[in-house]
């Protein structure tokens, strides 16, 4: 056995099933999520009703959304999920983000520190995932710093139904497949791909491979 520097985190087949965060650290990431939620949620929901001349009646019948429960979440008497949250911000024409932000007039500027910035690796040690996404929504929009180095090898299981990622690349050479399809994406390049399915990532070249990697979870992609 042997010591795992706090920042780096080994992984198999690239299992975030947040998509996420596993294990001891799964809890805290749910925990702190619905405490962010939770304090200002229903004030915003309620100021961005009002400010769209909204009854509850309105607002239920644009959303979906029963009229009770939206009435709970604006007394922040429920934790609703995210599918909830994401049908009343389109019901009230508004970006998720904006339902899970404070005040308007608050101002919000947050910084996360490259020492507290989670690390995954790779089981050949040649691909490290760095967490670079707001825990607030890690369980419909997740983002990461990708590296490769020279033949390493990204093999991830399928995460959950409807998931989409997105590979940007900014330096180097990357391939994916998916479902048997291969192709391939270089400096500037974007792919998009089902997630919900076994996917690869190789850097199948002689360079370190630089990207950013998104992925969009059920909840914002098909909901």
């Amino acid at each position: 056995m042997f010591d795992i520097p706090n920042d780096i985190v080994p992984f198999r087949k690239h299992r975030l099933d947040l998509m996420g965060i596993e294990g001891r650290d799964k809890p805290k990431a749910i925990e702190a999520g619905a405490l962010a939620l939770s304090g200002q949620l229903g004030k915003t929901v309620l100021r961005l009703r009002k400010a769209s001349s909204l009854s509850l009646s309105d607002l239920s019948d644009r959303s979906g959304v029963a009229k009770s429960i939206i009435s709970q979440i604006e007394r922040n008497e429920t934790n609703p999920t995210l599918a909830t949250i994401w049908r009343l911000a389109q019901a009230l024409e508004v970006s998720i983000e904006r339902v899970l932000q404070g005040a308007e007039d608050e101002p919000f500027l947050e910084k996360s520190a490259k020492t507290d910035t989670p690390i995954l690796v790779s089981d050949d040690g040649k691909c490290r995932l760095a967490i670079i996404g707001w825990i607030k929504t890690v369980e419909w929009l997740q983002w990461f710093d990708f590296s490769a180095e020279p033949g390493g090898v990204l093999a991830s299981d399928p995460h959950q139904r409807g998931s989409v990622e997105c590979l940007s690349v900014l330096d180097g050479e990357l391939e994916v497949e998916v479902g048997g399809v291969i192709d391939v994406a270089r400096a500037g390049d974007t792919l998009r791909y089902r997630a919900d399915r076994p996917h690869i990532i190789r850097n199948v070249s002689g360079k370190p491979a630089h990207a950013t990697m998104v992925c969009i979870l059920k909840a914002a992609a098909m909901e």
